[in-house]
C-alpha cells in the first residue's frame, strides 16, 4: 500500500526535533524570567467548551470527534481536538477557583484547525502561548508586547513589527459607519485586508449585505488617518472612542518602560483578529521581509472565562507561532548548530574487547 502523511501534518526528524526543543527551550527560559508558569491542558475538550467562541469561520475549522457506540453511527459528536490554547485556560480557570491572581501561565503544546495547508499554514501545529489572568490593567496588555519582544529577539530577530489596535475602537468605527447589527460580519472582512486588498474587502462587505454609504464611511476611517491615524481616529469617533484610546496609549508607554523599542511597535486601525472572544487591545507580530503574515498574535478577552464561571476575570495573552518561526529561521539560516548532541564514538576492535568497550561507552 501506498504510504502518505495526512495533508498538513508533518513528522520532524532528529536534526529538526533538535532545532524545535532548542527553539522551544529559548521561549521556555524567556517566559519563565518574565514569572511565567507551565501549564498543560488534554488535546481533546468537550464540544461545548469549545463551541461559540471562536465565531463562524472559526468554529468550521473545529476537528469533531464522533461519539463511541450508536452516537457515532447517527454522526453524532461530543469531544474536539483543541483549536487553540486560550478556551481551554479559561476553562481550567473556571474550574480553579483557588488559583492565586494574577496567574501567569505558558503553554507550549500542539493545536489542530481544518485548515486549508500552505506556506506557514498547517493543520497540526504548535502554539507557545503566555497569558495573564486576572489584571484589569494595561501593564498586564504591555507586558505580553514585552515578553514577545524578548522572545524574537533571544531567538536572533532584530527586524519586526508589533500592530496594536483595540476591539471597542474596530467597534466604535462599526458603529460610526452605521453596521453595528452586522458589525461580526465587518469584522471578519477587514480581518482579511492582508489577504484580499481593500477591493475584496468592499467586495466582502457588499456580498454580506453592507450597504455601500457604511462601507465607504467605514474604508475612509481607516485609510484616510496619514502619519497620526489615532489622532485622526479621536477627532472623528470623540467620545464613542475615548477609553479606547486611552488604552492604546497607555500600552504603547508602558511597553515602552518595559524595554520595547517603540520603533516596533505601530497603531494599525485595521488590524481585527478573527476571534470573537477579543474584548480589549488586540495584537499581532510580522517579521520584516518574512512574507508569511503573523507569527504571534494575541489581545486581550475579558469575558471568556466568564463563559464557564459566571464571574467576571479579565485576561489577555498572546501566541507565538512555532512553525514559521522556525520555518523563517530555517530558510535564514539562523539555526544554529544542529549536529547530534554525541561527542564521542566507541569502537569495538575484537569480541575480546567488547565488555571493555562497552564499560568505556558506559
Amino acid at each position: 500500500m501506498a504510504v502518505h502523511l495526512p495533508k498538513g501534518t508533518r513528522d520532524f526528524m532528529p536534526t529538526s526535533m533538535r532545532a524545535r526543543l532548542s527553539v522551544i527551550g529559548t521561549l521556555r527560559d524567556v517566559f519563565t524570567r518574565f514569572g511565567f508558569e507551565p501549564l498543560e491542558t488534554p488535546a481533546f475538550e468537550r464540544i461545548e467548551t469549545l463551541m461559540g467562541k471562536y465565531g463562524d469561520e472559526g468554529e468550521k475549522l473545529i476537528y469533531r470527534i464522533l461519539k463511541r457506540g450508536a452516537g457515532a453511527s447517527r454522526g453524532e459528536t461530543d469531544l474536539a481536538l483543541r483549536y487553540d490554547l486560550t478556551v481551554p485556560l479559561a476553562r481550567v480557570v473556571a474550574m480553579q477557583r483557588d488559583l492565586r491572581m494574577p496567574f501567569k501561565r505558558y503553554q507550549i503544546q500542539p493545536v489542530w484547525r481544518a485548515d486549508r495547508p500552505q506556506r506557514g499554514r498547517f493543520r497540526e501545529f504548535t502554539q507557545c502561548d503566555v497569558d495573564i489572568v486576572g489584571c484589569a490593567e494595561m501593564s498586564a496588555d504591555a507586558e505580553c508586547l514585552a515578553v514577545v519582544d524578548a522572545a524574537l529577539r533571544a531567538l536572533g530577530f532584530s527586524r519586526f513589527t508589533i500592530r496594536l489596535n483595540h476591539r471597542e475602537l474596530l467597534s466604535a468605527m462599526v458603529a460610526h459607519a452605521g453596521a453595528s447589527d452586522r458589525e461580526t460580519t465587518v469584522l471578519v472582512a477587514i480581518d482579511k485586508l492582508d489577504k484580499i486588498g481593500w477591493d475584496g474587502v468592499l467586495r466582502e462587505l457588499s456580498a454580506r449585505g453592507i450597504d455601500d454609504a457604511s462601507a465607504q464611511t467605514l474604508a475612509g476611517l481607516l485609510r484616510d488617518g496619514g502619519e497620526a491615524p489615532l489622532a485622526h481616529l479621536e477627532t472623528q469617533l470623540g467620545e464613542a472612542a475615548a477609553g479606547a484610546i486611552a488604552d492604546i496609549r497607555q500600552v504603547l508607554s508602558l511597553s515602552e518602560a518595559m524595554g520595547v523599542d517603540p520603533a516596533v511597535v505601530r497603531f494599525d486601525p485595521t488590524l481585527a483578529r478573527g476571534l470573537s472572544y477579543y474584548t480589549g487591545p488586540v495584537f499581532e507580530v510580522e517579521l520584516e521581509g518574512a512574507g508569511i503574515g503573523s507569527v504571534a498574535g494575541g489581545g486581550r478577552y475579558d469575558g471568556l472565562v466568564g463563559m464557564f464561571s459566571g464571574r467576571a476575570v479579565p485576561a489577555v495573552g498572546v501566541a507565538l507561532g512555532l512553525a514559521r518561526i522556525l520555518g523563517v529561521m530555517t530558510e535564514r539560516g539562523m539555526r544554529g548548530d544542529t549536529a547530534s548532541a554525541a561527542d564521542a564514538l566507541v569502537t569495538v576492535f575484537s569480541e575480546e574487547l567488547r565488555p571493555a568497550a562497552a564499560r568505556a561507552a558506559a
